[in-house]
């Protein structure tokens, strides 16, 4: 008697990676909404060149610390261009990503308004950018988080590895705090050639060390959070640790070295990315790990 056949299990598929490695991502059919989202941030990508260059017209302030934040302010221009891609694409990072690229563009700005010597209240084209500018960074906020259309389309994640929403806001924002760091340390760089707050013992030696670790963050940190969208609780404590540490230390350096004008235009993002940081970090603590390579 002949056995009957039993059909046999397909073999698994190879070479899946390699597919999706050399396939071209199609984007995802885009509602209206989608669409006017779109070109406000296109509208607030050339908002931030036209305010910065009204802004540059108008600073009382010139050196090497303006130019830096100028060019700094400017950068989220490219930003804003990214973010356009990534909301074309429904990717789940646009929230995060868009909700700290739009909150520091506004104190990027906003450092570039407020006037160092002479009058309290800034000219009123500066005043007037600025103002159009909150309002572009806020709406833009607003229909990211509150626009149930939008919600439906920022989908898609990583085709390689499913990472938790919160994961991928404390990604964002923990990478973001390097490049938030460098700024004010490069202005104090520049601070040393002409008359630093504190005496140049003292300011020396800081300045240096700030460099040294903000680098050091810069290249350390990606490693740490590859680790942490591996789901590796190590990594969560350490990041969780650097941003602990970021926190306060990040604003005191700008206090005592740029002053309360450095406080509050590079110490408050600095706030913001680490505390992001930490949230995103503790509402993930619960979500499941990375599910597929």
């Amino acid at each position: 008697m002949v056995a009957p056949h039993v059909a046999a299990d397909p073999p698994p598929p190879q070479g899946s990676l390699l597919r999706d490695l050399f396939t071209i991502e199609r984007p995802p059919p885009q509602p209206s909404a989608v669409r006017r989202l779109r070109m406000l941030v296109l509208l607030t990508a050339a908002a931030t060149v036209l305010v910065d260059l009204v802004n540059l017209e108008y600073a009382p302030e010139g050196g090497f610390g303006l130019a830096v934040r100028t060019i700094w302010a400017m950068m989220r221009a490219l930003g804003f261009l990214f973010l356009m891609r990534t909301i074309r694409y429904g990717r789940v990072i646009s929230r995060p990503f868009g909700l700290i690229l739009a909150a520091t563009t506004v104190f990027a700005v906003g450092r570039l308004v407020v006037p160092r010597n002479g009058g309290l209240v800034p000219p009123w084209p500066a005043l007037a950018g600025f103002a159009l500018l909150s309002l572009l960074c806020g709406a833009v906020i607003w229909l990211l988080f509150r626009s149930p259309a939008i919600a439906a389309h920022l989908t898609r994640k990583s085709r390689f590895r499913e990472v938790p929403v919160w994961v991928l806001t404390a990604r964002v924002a923990g990478l973001s705090m390097g490049a938030l760091l460098l700024v004010p340390c490069l202005v104090a760089i520049g601070t040393l050639f002409d008359e630093p707050r504190i005496p140049y013992p003292v300011a020396v030696p800081v300045v240096v060390g700030w460099l040294l670790v903000t680098l050091g963050l810069g290249f350390v940190g990606p490693w740490i959070m590859i680790f942490v969208i591996l789901g590796k609780r190590w990594a969560r404590v350490v990041f969780a640790l650097i941003a602990t540490v970021v926190l306060p230390v990040g604003p005191l350096l700008c206090w005592v070295l740029l002053g309360i004008d450095g406080l509050l235009r590079d110490g408050v993002p600095i706030v913001i990315a680490a505390v992001v940081t930490l949230y995103g970090l503790w509402a993930s603590r619960h979500q499941p790990r990375g599910l597929r390579i």
